[in-house]
């Protein structure tokens, strides 16, 4: 008895460990999380931390969003299932706020609306990609974009990038790039993490180009709200007959709105393109936050010069940035715009991820390693400079001049 007992407890050679999914085993764990860590191993010896890591805005929501917010959330019309598009109050406004932004004419058909950027992204890839099929993108490029198609099964190609031409591609390298099997190219303008901006000629360019190979470019405007010339369209995208044939643009009302936690993101695209994203939106979530959509779109015409003093308020974070890395030796500021700043490190053969480290523990400075965005951008760091006010900027020379590693 005892003997069979001790059989009984012996492994099943037939029997095995559940295996997780390859394709989501072999990305990395998610960046910014480690470097709020080595954030909070901080001990304030030099002062308050000035974190310039995570792009979120510093400063809070108009009050009057607030109250919408509330207001929305304790409506029983925000708690039931809306339209997997979107709510048509919401549709309606963000298409006329487009239309104004771009001088071109949108209609609601033009917009979905999705849970954030990210999700944007998501949806958008999903509609013209599976796996085996393959996208563009630049080097550097946004984390989160590289990571969902590989999740995916989906190829990725790059694009160099680099500081001598503002960490802006060419219209011919992108070409050399566009090969069987490529369905998209996936830009960010204003860039994360560069902050570079794509000029509307190049973007008309590119945009030629992509349609006549018969490629998706998909655009993520996220910071398109704090570009430095204001009334200006970003780009003319919108105004060619043909675009609603290749042409995608993502946004995010998290930055202008400062709601991140409401998750609130747009796609504008021709109808078709609409359509097939509303079947991926059905599987992903089923529509929208819709306490968020109700306040924005009451918001967005209304706090409009609210959030044209944050656009004001950022550029006067970028100029106090610029100011402080052109008085701190060694140090280079190779790209700046809208959020972000891509900054050189003096630190030649020590990785960026090491150099981020030691500068959040020991100086009081969180940003994020520019390995983090590619390959070849070990000498890089990410600086998130809205974050942080002129004041706390102001500090952040006398930190970098007396750092050492």
């Amino acid at each position: 008895m005892l003997a069979r007992e001790s059989e009984m407890r012996l492994p099943n050679p037939m029997s095995s460990v559940p295996a997780f999914n390859p394709l989501i085993e072999q990305i990395s764990p998610p960046p910014v999380p480690s470097v709020q860590a080595w954030a909070r191993a901080y001990d304030g010896a030099k002062g308050p931390l000035i974190d310039l890591s995570q792009a979120v805005p510093g400063y809070p929501p108009h009050p009057k969003m607030l109250h919408l917010l509330g207001e929305a959330a304790s409506s029983r019309a925000s708690i039931g299932y809306g339209p997997i598009e979107g709510d048509g109050i919401l549709r309606e406004a963000y298409a006329t706020h487009v239309s104004e932004v771009y001088g071109a004419s949108l209609a609601s058909g033009h917009v979905h609306i999705t849970s954030g950027c990210n999700q944007a992204f998501i949806c958008a890839i999903m509609a013209v990609a599976g796996a085996g099929d393959t996208v563009l993108m630049t080097n550097p490029y946004y984390f989160n974009h590289q990571t969902t198609l590989a999740m995916l099964g989906i190829a990725t190609k790059l694009v160099e990038c680099r500081a001598e031409n503002g960490f802006l591609p060419t219209a011919a390298d992108i070409e050399a790039q566009i090969g069987s099997g490529v369905k998209a190219l996936a830009l960010v303008s204003p860039n994360n993490p560069t902050g570079a901006v794509y000029p509307p000629a190049l973007l008309a360019e590119i945009a030629e180009l992509c349609r006549s190979r018969g490629v998706w470019l998909i655009l993520d405007e996220t910071y398109r709200d704090f570009l430095a010339t204001e009334g200006a369209p970003p780009h003319a995208l919108f105004s060619r007959p043909d675009w609603e044939s290749s042409i995608v643009s993502l946004y995010s009302f998290s930055k202008s709105f400062c709601i991140p936690g409401h998750r609130l993101g747009a796609i504008t695209a021709g109808p078709a393109f609409i359509a097939q994203v509303a079947k991926v939106m059905d599987n992903l979530q089923i529509c929208a936050p819709r306490a968020g959509q109700a306040a924005v779109a009451t918001a967005l015409p209304l706090l409009a010069d609210w959030r044209e003093e944050n656009r004001q308020e950022i550029l006067r974070r970028a100029k106090a940035l610029s100011d402080v890395m052109h008085s701190v030796s060694d140090w280079k500021l190779d790209a700046l715009g809208a959020y972000f700043a891509f900054v050189r490190h003096p630190f030649e053969g020590v990785g960026s991820a090491e150099v981020a480290e030691a500068l959040a523990k020991k100086a009081g400075v969180s940003c994020i390693p520019g390995s983090y965005f590619g390959s070849g951008q070990e000498q890089y760091l990410r600086f998130a400079f809205a974050n942080a006010d002129v004041d706390g900027l102001t500090m952040l020379g006398q930190r970098l001049s007396s750092f050492t590693l």
